[in-house]
């Protein structure tokens, strides 16, 4: 996620310069065909501005149901902050006994484990992503296949040997770890180390884990209908192959010299439109690691520095802080 207070222009331009200059030098093609030969390649300006208006106005639809679904996304890592509290809020409050501290760290870490598993989950690429532009390249395009690597060698630093090794080879590392969270916790329940009531509050709180956990999925593993994104990007292509005619038949009439920067007009037109385009389709996956993404990894580490200063734990790690302005 960008977090300074606007992109600058270059770094927009560069982030999407491929079709200002294609469509650059299409223009100018276009222009020398008009000039060196008998070919007419005015068009009237009309049809091509009505198709600019419809290719904006669904550019529009696309980008706010691309939002939406960054917004909710964002929405969920937000609940995940304050159940994640609340739990170990919850865990430092009702456990009781001559092991409570114990009890306390296990719990709390079996919590952070989960929120590792998941953050892997999130970060695994999917085919629609764009998996070759990840940010700063702390995600790379292999990631799946070191994934069981990665996942584990952080696990160890939360679970317990046995614990590790009954989760390799699960298809949802994520979803059994809080399985066991809540088998423990009705083992303390067992035990009385807790009364019913206090049991229930837990129980609660796994079962919005889970809801979060699978909202997270919903979005990571539904794509933004393939229909609507297609559509999008061939109707701006359509319009813009249009443009430089239109613009010919704009500067018709006018200076002689001066449909000579009909190119260049023609190109900025058309780059404002793909410029559109790429934002929605950028935003559309807010968990595969660009730049436009929802920070799971920084949130994670922020729930985490909480979760230790609750068991008054001296390994505190230190907040992830931005490179050059990304905060991954």
């Amino acid at each position: 996620m960008y977090i300074k207070r606007h992109y600058s222009f270059w770094m927009t331009f560069a982030w999407s310069k491929k079709p200002f200059l294609i469509g650059l030098i299409y223009s100018v093609i276009i222009l020398g065909l008009g000039e060196f030969t008998t070919i007419s390649m005015e068009f009237p300006w009309q049809p091509v501005s009505v198709i600019g208006i419809a290719v904006a106005f669904y550019l529009g639809f696309k980008n706010n149901s691309s939002y939406d679904r960054t917004w909710e996304a964002r929405k969920i890592w937000g609940s995940i902050v304050n159940n994640s509290r609340s739990f170990a809020a919850a865990v430092m409050a009702f456990v009781q006994g001559e092991e409570a501290d114990k009890l306390k760290q296990e719990l709390i870490f079996r919590h952070l484990a989960w929120l590792t598993a998941l953050r892997h989950q999130l970060r695994l690429s999917r085919e629609w992503e764009h998996t070759d532009e990840r940010l700063n390249n702390r995600f790379s395009p292999t990631v799946c296949e070191d994934y069981n690597q990665r996942l584990f060698g952080e696990l160890s630093a939360y679970l317990q040997e046995d614990e590790i090794r009954y989760l390799e080879g699960k298809s949802n590392v994520a979803t059994q770890i809080m399985r066991i969270q809540s088998e423990r916790l009705q083992a303390l329940r067992d035990q009385e180390v807790y009364e019913d009531f206090r049991h229930m509050e837990f129980h609660h709180l796994v079962v919005s884990f889970y809801e979060d956990q699978g909202k997270s999925e919903r979005i990571k593993n539904f794509p933004f209908p393939r229909q609507y994104a297609s559509t999008a990007l061939w109707l701006t292509l359509v319009f813009a192959i249009f443009v430089p005619f239109g613009m010919m038949d704009v500067f018709q009439g006018h200076d002689s010299n001066l449909k000579y920067i009909s190119p260049l007009i023609s190109a900025l037109v058309i780059w404002i439109f793909f410029l559109m385009e790429k934002i929605g389709d950028y935003s559309e996956n807010p968990f595969e690691g660009t730049y436009n993404d929802v920070p799971i990894t920084s949130i994670a580490r922020g729930i985490e520095i909480d979760l230790r200063e609750m068991l008054d734990g001296t390994e505190i790690p230190k907040a992830f802080e931005p490179e050059k302005g990304f905060l991954m």
